[in-house]
């Protein structure tokens, strides 16, 4: 009867903490139930516990915790208690939340940084100075200050490819190649200022800077010229290796001679068709430039023709027979320093 007067003390309304109160005497007074194992985990604490209590807010009024809205727990309050679970109970803490320079306080619960802030709303990514880190659990009384950060520059890495060098090889027959350093690619850093947008949905690159941190190493492809080429440049006193001011020239061929139809036997730069004078594209090779083709011998860009455009290519033979047998075909060629 004592125990029901005191119930009969208690104001209405009176609160989160009377609730408690009333809650843990009617656990107190309620018949009890069978004897069940648990493990409470109260803030971080764990403790195992031999219990009558039938509803998980029960159990937490057996043992003194009167429960908030802000806290967490692990079961619905209205769930039975069953043999053997596991309850885990966390109080909420009040905390100062300060976002660019704007100050908050709060009741929570969230076991991180991190989570404070995502049950917030508050956005962040990696680029934003948050203090304590996102992992840290946060302390009673404590601040959590975020700071975003809207521009900031950033570094790539990016390969630079091996430059390709070939070189005629008199040794070697022609058509055949042989690689006389594999190369390798070069390595370049590249700086870049990035600034996010408004929305802080998307950012803004613009390029700052770059330097190489590791030189390309080149590919160095020989090429070989042939028997016949090699006559033709004994015949002609080409002496030593012939140096190349730059890579081959992949191009397509076509033969004419000065008797063709419609010539007049004489080029462009006023010297007689034949054997050794070629017809370019002067955008390509400037007239007057010296040349080697394999298979056909050195030669010089004398000539030009309403049909040799872009890397096209005419070849100056002295006889017909030999321009037929020429043909029409893809070669290499060298420009000669």
């Amino acid at each position: 009867m004592g125990v029901f007067s005191l119930g009969l003390l208690l104001p209405l309304g009176a609160g989160t903490a009377t609730n408690g109160i009333a809650k843990r005497l009617v656990a107190l007074t309620a018949p009890a139930g069978p004897s069940k194992h648990i493990t409470l985990i109260r803030d971080g604490i764990s403790t195992n516990l031999e219990t009558h209590a039938a509803t998980a807010d029960d159990l937490l009024a057996e043992n003194g915790i009167a429960r908030s809205s802000e806290d967490a727990l692990s079961v619905d309050p209205a769930s039975p208690v069953i043999d053997g679970e596991t309850v885990s109970f966390r109080a909420a803490v009040p905390l100062t939340v300060v976002v660019d320079g704007r100050r908050r306080l709060i009741r929570t619960a969230a076991p991180t940084v991190g989570a404070v802030l995502a049950a917030q709303g508050i956005a962040h990514d990696r680029h934003d100075d948050i203090t304590p880190a996102i992992a840290a659990v946060p302390a009673s009384d404590g601040t959590v200050i975020v700071s975003h950060i809207d521009r900031w520059t950033e570094t790539a890495q990016a390969k630079v490819p091996a430059p390709l060098i070939r070189r005629l090889a008199p040794g070697l027959a022609g058509g055949a190649t042989r690689v006389l350093q594999a190369g390798s690619a070069g390595l370049r850093e590249i700086s870049y200022s990035i600034v996010r947008t408004a929305d802080r949905r998307g950012t803004r690159r613009s390029r700052l800077a770059q330097r190489i941190l590791r030189a390309p190493r080149p590919r160095i492809i020989a090429e070989g010229v042939g028997d016949f080429a090699l006559s033709q440049m004994a015949e002609r006193s080409i002496d030593g290796t012939l140096r190349l001011a730059g890579s081959a020239l992949s191009m397509m061929a076509t033969a004419y001679t000065a008797a063709c139809s419609g010539c007049s036997g004489m080029t462009a730069s006023g010297v007689r068709a034949g054997h050794g004078i070629v017809a370019v594209d002067p955008r390509v090779i400037p007239l007057g430039t010296r040349i080697f083709i394999p298979g056909y011998g050195k030669a010089i860009a004398g000539d030009t023709g309403g049909a040799i455009r872009g890397s096209r290519i005419d070849l100056g033979f002295n006889s017909q027979s030999d321009a037929m047998a020429f043909g029409r075909r893809v070669i290499k060629v060298y420009v000669l320093r």
